[in-house]
């Protein structure tokens, strides 16, 4: 008999999105609880509904995820999204197979608009990440929805209230999400809609208060948002005897870092709170010859505990009575595989490392904003008073711009595109060609470390409606690719084919080059009045060799909460003075374009 409770459970499948869809339901006023995939059906039974996540295997996959049978005979709705959608349809007796991928945008056609799509229109975008698909619905299900490339989209059996969407409502750049998911909480599983609690600081106050008893916060600062609100938000907490910030200059920061952090904390009265500690040179030390992108990020990891763990007995801090504290936010810990690991590993965030899991495990680690998504953090900061400069900044990778600056311990060239890809963009009138350089992206809900399409066009125009429509084409069509770039500015008589890839490490005249562009790129950014314009912005710097020098790649992007994100569409003229600038810089042959949304690419290259 269910219980009059006024929530959802969630079961979490292994999706990247899983945390998201509860933080989108507490947007329109509907808590939900979180359990694992081996929940029994009698704890589901207190809740108005259940939701079934995404995930990144295939529903018949050995020891792919699964739920008890018994969920489906509760009598209470059931709402699958994407892995989530396949298994209720296998479940039920539908059929699942391997479909051609079908990531980012998409067109959606309704076909029933009532229960799910109640007031949305007919034809609507939602974003897609999977590459299985229901052929084949179950006894009783109706089509409700579908794609181009995904007939059953979204399907229903309206008797059991039983529904599944392959998209995610869950994200921003699905046009309607919000309201399907409020469709199926208050429509279908009729739960009482309640307000958004405000006044969020004074309950994470007391949270950091309880977390830390009689302990005191030994806090890594690292000068962006995150960081510097969990920081503040600490401060405000305990006394301020009892709070201590350390920055560690890697050397691998952005032009003017440390001089803003300074600035910055002195202005919100906690200067005498910070210490900075200049490791530069072990950080350069452990780093040469290391090239892959997770080595990278589990060498910096160590290095940030190894530095804290000295200069905690530098300054005498006794480690029994003090916790260590960091910026965590969310994206941090789905991305590097989830709290509980069952989502994929996407890349290792440097507080994700296994020694910080370890303190975490023995309870010395305290994260504010562990459960916080971007723009929660932001708003957080403006409650806190933060000035904007500081809570609209860009974000920046706590490893610096070491993820930022690609190596390689190979050789190669480019190669053609396959007929299929090149056909594609012949129509658009580009040239293209596959770089030889591989980088992280995220499709269906797990880790790819696939190739770079290179785009030319002859005519140096740049529509990005055209780009759009490429980018999502090539990386559903193209299996080994995750990314397309578009050539802005290069020297003179270059060509895509002449592309090579030389072998690179992290060297201190490369991560110098790479901070002169990104300086370009932010200061060119402020002087035109374009800084809010894009939520976060990656300059790479890429072993990609046409004369003799390397690539620099601009990866202008904006995003809600990091979890999706589609490239930024600046002023084609402003990006090719930009471009323009850099390839000026000695040693740089190209300068390209990022066009790829997340996913299939991640925000950042490694």
């Amino acid at each position: 008999m269910l219980t009059d409770t006024n929530n959802l459970a969630i079961i979490d499948l292994g999706g990247q999105y899983c945390h998201l869809i509860a933080r989108r339901l507490r947007d329109i006023g509907v808590d939900s609880h979180i359990y694992g995939p081996d929940v029994p059906t009698e704890v589901l039974s207190q809740h108005r509904g259940v939701i079934l996540s995404g995930g990144p295997q295939s529903v018949y996959n050995q020891g792919a995820p699964s739920i008890d049978e018994g969920v489906l005979h509760l009598g209470v709705p059931v709402l699958g999204i994407c892995y989530g959608h396949q298994l209720l349809a296998k479940m039920l007796g539908g059929e699942v197979a391997h479909r051609e991928g079908e990531y980012g945008f998409a067109a959606l056609e309704v076909r029933t608009s009532d229960t799910l799509f109640r007031d949305t229109p007919r034809a609507q975008q939602v974003w897609m990440s999977h590459s299985d698909a229901v052929i084949a619905l179950p006894r009783g299900a109706t089509s409700i929805a579908g794609t181009d490339r995904c007939r059953n989209a979204a399907f229903a059996d309206f008797k059991r209230r039983l529904f599944g969407v392959q998209f995610h409502p869950e994200v921003v750049h699905t046009e309607y999400g919000k309201n399907i998911l409020r469709n199926f909480a208050r429509g279908v599983c009729r739960i009482r809609g309640r307000s958004t609690p405000s006044g969020r600081i004074p309950i994470l106050i007391e949270q950091i208060r309880a977390a830390a008893q009689r302990r005191s916060i030994f806090f890594l600062v690292s000068g962006g948002v995150d960081s510097t609100v969990a920081f503040v938000l600490c401060a405000r907490a305990l006394p301020k005897e009892r709070i201590l910030g350390l920055y560690v200059d890697t050397g691998l920061m952005r032009q003017g870092e440390t001089e803003e952090l300074r600035a910055n904390l002195g202005s919100l009265g906690l200067g005498d709170r910070l210490r900075v500690k200049e490791a530069s040179a072990l950080f350069a030390e452990r780093l040469r010859g290391v090239t892959g992108p997770e080595e990278k990020r589990h060498i910096i990891g160590r290095l940030f505990v190894e530095i804290q763990s000295d200069a905690m007995r530098e300054y005498g801090i006794d480690q029994q009575h003090w916790l260590l504290g960091q910026g965590t936010i969310y994206p941090d810990t789905i991305e590097s595989g989830g709290a509980n690991g069952r989502a994929a590993i996407i890349k290792t965030h440097h507080n994700r490392c296994e020694e910080i899991q370890e303190l975490m495990r023995q309870g010395r680690v305290i994260e504010p904003l562990a459960e916080f998504y971007k723009d929660e953090v932001r708003s957080v900061g403006k409650a806190l008073g933060l000035p904007p400069r500081l809570t609209n900044r860009w974000p920046f990778p706590g490893p610096g711009l070491a993820i930022r600056c690609i190596c390689s311990r190979s050789s190669g060239k480019a190669q053609p595109l396959s007929s299929e890809a090149a056909r594609t963009v012949e129509v658009a009138k580009y040239e293209g060609a596959l770089l030889p350089i591989q980088s992280v992206g995220v499709q269906g809900d797990a880790r790819t470390y696939r190739m770079v399409v290179a785009l030319r066009n002859r005519s140096k125009r740049l529509d990005y409606r055209t780009l759009q429509s490429l980018s999502t084409s090539l990386c559903n069509v193209h299996l080994e690719t995750n990314r397309v770039v578009v050539l802005i500015s290069s020297r003179p008589g270059v060509r895509l084919e002449q592309a090579r890839i030389c072998q690179r490490t992290i060297e201190a005249e490369r991560v110098e080059l790479l901070r002169q562009a990104d300086f370009i790129v932010r200061s060119s950014m402020e002087k035109a009045g374009l800084t809010e314009k894009v939520w976060q912005f990656p300059v790479v710097l890429a072993p990609i060799s046409f004369q003799g020098g390397e690539t620099i790649i601009l990866r202008p992007v904006n995003s809600e909460d990091g979890m999706t994100a589609n490239f930024a569409r600046l002023p084609v003229r402003f990006l090719r003075q930009i471009g323009d600038r850099i390839r000026r810089m000695s040693k740089v042959d190209a300068v390209f374009l990022d066009v790829t949304n997340k996913p299939p690419a991640t925000i950042e290259w490694e």
